[in-house]
């Protein structure tokens, strides 16, 4: 396993929002101690060149200055350089998985997979998994697929990738639930509306039927939109999976006949380690 991490990512925010800088420190931590045989690398920050091909010149020039985006997606000094980071952890997990057929996380701060071609929103800035997979594209993949599993449904992913020729994308969320879409399907996007206090067997059948959709789309290359907010114990959501979930989801990878890149979306539990370990030790 190659994790993808620069410590800078923990330089902003901060213990007062449910994304806080903790939820990467505490968790770097733990899996270093857990797996010293993982190998750790600080990514490349990303050029504006592959984030002009997701995202429109105004929101870039908009990231680099005040004011906040909305309530949940403040302004911080630096955060349009962060997002960049972010951006480049995915894109060299990407290439890893692509090319070399490596198994990488890109385990970094903020998450993307609600921020649009023009918006910053839910904690999100830039869409690094969209940016990622529409690099793949550009790197000759023919068919990519981007399964997102966090709780909350990628709706940027979704507005992005929606009608574009060689992408799949999957969403299983909680619904209702913030931000409010994900109950339509499209020709190339599905979603996976999952109701609160849905029991954990039900929400599972619904991620294995997800997950089939991916492999029936017989994809080069999936990248993961890896959220564990559907923990049980997540203080934002109301969902009912548990760590052994975490690593059901893992071993899919593990089997999957396509190479495999995952990016951190959501996860604000404080046993957030304990589920990045136990699906990403599934998945190597």
């Amino acid at each position: 396993m190659i994790i993808l991490h620069d410590p800078q990512c923990a330089d902003y925010g901060s213990s007062m929002r449910p994304e806080q800088p903790l939820r990467i420190t505490r968790g770097a931590a733990y899996l270093r101690a857990v797996h010293p045989e993982w190998e750790w690398r600080i990514p490349a920050i990303a050029g504006e060149e592959a984030l002009l091909a997701v995202h429109t010149p105004a929101h870039l020039a908009r990231l680099q200055h005040p004011p906040d985006f909305d309530d949940d997606t403040p302004y911080f000094d630096g955060i349009y350089d962060h997002a960049r980071r972010s951006v480049g952890a995915a894109l060299a997990a990407m290439n890893l998985a692509l090319v070399q057929h490596q198994k990488a996380f890109a385990f970094m701060r903020p998450p993307g997979h609600h921020a649009t071609a023009g918006q910053a929103m839910g904690f999100c800035y830039l869409n690094q998994i969209a940016i990622a997979a529409v690099a793949a594209r550009a790197r000759g993949a023919e068919r990519v697929a981007v399964w997102d599993f966090d709780a909350h449904h990628g709706n940027g992913t979704e507005a992005i990738l929606d009608g574009r020729e060689g992408f799949l994308f999957c969403s299983v969320h909680q619904f209702p639930a913030y931000p409010g879409t994900g109950t339509r399907n499209t020709a190339n996007c599905r979603n996976y509306p999952i109701a609160p206090h849905t029991p954990r067997t039900e929400h599972r059948a619904e991620l294995a039927r997800s997950w089939d959709a991916v492999l029936g789309f017989r994809p080069d290359l999936v990248l993961v939109s890896a959220g564990f907010d559907a923990y049980a114990r997540d203080p934002i959501t109301a969902m009912a999976l548990e760590a052994e979930d975490c690593a059901e989801l893992g071993r899919w990878l593990h089997q999957a006949d396509a190479s495999v890149a995952a990016v951190l979306e959501g996860g604000y539990s404080e046993e957030l380690p304990q589920l990045l370990e136990s699906f990403l030790t599934a998945w190597a």
